[in-house]
């Protein structure tokens, strides 16, 4: 059976234009186009369409999920680990409720005589908030908006077969990272310096960050929860082994 793309729409409350960008840039093709130039769509369609639709829920860019599905993993797996996802983040958006929850019962019921409201604990205001954005990155973006621009176009601009490669190429470079670190060397030896600078090297094909910039990039390693974990996956302290290294360098070669 298939449906057409105005069935699909109407099924997913995506819209037609969305579906045929999804086509255009090869992320969701139909299965065949009729001879009235109408797209239609299968059921293996379908479930990509949902797959696609789970990961925008997740805040994945249109990039890696293509990336991810083009990898051919297998689909109950991927489902699952989706499923997971949702679930921690349902967990995460029933905290938050309960808070607001409670809040909106303190305003109501927490009135002294003077009309004042008095929150018994000030830090439950902020249980089950998740920030999006580190500061840090936050200020690379406000202070080299830009260049922020930039990096963000040349990513999108890769294709999955790009993202691949490069993402192998940083996996191998955070390991020769912790190589150095966990031989004790000095962030400041020129065999680590060379190896920043092949990093900074790696930056530039998306933007040029100046001094400040760049160590803000280093800063972001440190600060952001997911990219740290990446780096402490690898070695224990390594993202801030990388911060300092790339501190040293911005300061010899970007000042």
């Amino acid at each position: 059976m298939a449906w057409s793309i105005a069935e699909v729409a109407r099924m997913s409350g995506v819209t037609s234009r969305t579906l045929r960008h999804y086509d255009e840039i090869g992320l969701l093709p139909p299965a065949w186009i009729g001879s009235n130039g109408h797209r239609y769509y299968e059921q293996a369609d379908l479930l990509r369409l949902q797959q696609i639709l789970l990961m925008r829920e997740l805040d994945v860019g249109l990039r890696e999920i293509r990336a991810v599905l083009d990898s051919q993993a297998d689909q109950v797996a991927v489902l699952r680990e989706h499923h997971q996802r949702l679930l921690v983040e349902r967990d995460r958006l029933e905290t938050l409720a309960r808070t607001v929850g409670r809040t909106i019962a303190e305003l109501e019921e927490g009135k002294d005589d003077n009309d004042m409201v008095k929150i018994n604990r000030p830090e439950n205001l902020f249980e089950g908030f998740e920030p999006s954005r580190t500061e840090a990155e936050a200020e690379v973006q406000e202070r080299w908006p830009a260049e922020w621009e930039q990096s963000q176009q040349a990513l999108e601009s890769m294709t999955a077969e790009d993202t691949e490669r490069w993402q192998r190429e940083v996996t191998a470079q955070m390991i020769r990272f912790a190589e150095f670190m966990v031989a004790g060397t000095p962030v400041a030896d020129p065999a680590v310096q060379a190896e920043v600078d092949a990093h900074y090297q790696g930056v530039c094909r998306f933007w040029t960050p100046c001094a400040d910039a760049y160590k803000g990039v280093g800063q972001t390693y440190v600060d952001d929860p997911q990219m740290r974990a990446n780096f402490d996956k690898i070695a224990d302290g390594l993202a801030l082994y990388q911060r300092d290294a790339m501190v040293f360098y911005a300061d010899a070669r970007l000042s």
